[in-house]
């Protein structure tokens, strides 16, 4: 007996939408969410990579790589408007009319993109850069002797404290100089979310033919900078950063 895989339950007439796309692009083959065939919705010289929602969109991470995967068939073919996981439209009509009203600047946002991948850099503050640090800071010295010749809670805390701050404090200043250095090699930057910890959040819209050469920038950063600041990057991605919120389906 061979197993197969079976769809998920659909509701009725409600499309989940991956992207949208010029029109005459070659719908993907990939599953999408819940397993539903994705089809190609096409109007005013646009196409918008749909399937049947299911009955309930869970973040689950087979549904969340299903939403990857079509995006990725999709953007291998030329620009992609992608949109979030989760994004509904309530029917197909709908979806088709927005296509079609919004044609110009949904056209626009295409031709921004074009050729381009997203590229992710974080940056974490190095706890350990403490010695580097007392060495060069003449206040943290005097603290440091403080605490040695009358050492106690309160002392200790005073220490732990101003040298939180002043780790935290270069690892910002690293976060700094990385982002200029970067930005030069992409055509956008979009800042994400940072806190005491991530210093350094940012996508860069990156021309394809330029990947590798970003790639190895980030990691002669990830070098020079290494004692304050650990770096990562994660890409290429579709460039969700990079498409105007208007761009996204009138729906749930």
């Amino acid at each position: 007996m061979t197993a197969t895989a079976t769809a998920a339950p659909t509701t009725a007439g409600t499309l989940y939408v991956y992207g949208i796309a010029p029109a005459g692009i070659r719908p993907p083959r990939t599953p999408g969410v819940g397993g539903a065939a994705v089809r190609l919705l096409t109007e005013a010289g646009l196409c918008a990579a749909v399937s049947d929602a299911p009955a309930q969109v869970r973040a689950r991470r087979r549904d969340l790589m299903a939403h990857q995967s079509v995006l990725g068939e999709l953007g291998a073919q030329g620009p992609v408007l992608p949109m979030r996981f989760a994004v509904l439209t309530p029917d197909a009509e709908a979806l088709r009319g927005q296509l079609h009203t919004e044609r110009a600047h949904l056209a626009a946002q295409l031709d921004g993109v074009r050729g381009c991948v997203e590229m992710n850099v974080k940056g974490a503050v190095v706890p350990g850069y403490f010695a580097d640090l007392v060495r060069q800071d003449e206040t943290l010295r005097a603290l440091a002797r403080r605490t040695r010749n009358r050492p106690g809670y309160e002392a200790n805390v005073r220490l732990g404290e101003a040298l939180a701050k002043g780790v935290a404090r270069e690892a910002r200043r690293a976060a700094r100089e990385v982002l200029a250095r970067l930005a030069p090699l992409a055509v956008r930057t979009a800042q994400g979310a940072v806190d005491d910890e991530q210093v350094l959040s940012t996508s860069f819209l990156v021309r394809s033919a330029d990947e590798e050469r970003f790639r190895q920038a980030v990691a002669a950063q990830a070098s020079g900078f290494g004692d304050r600041l650990a770096l990562s990057v994660t890409g290429p991605l579709p460039c969700y950063s990079f498409v105007d919120a208007q761009c996204a389906p009138a729906g749930r």
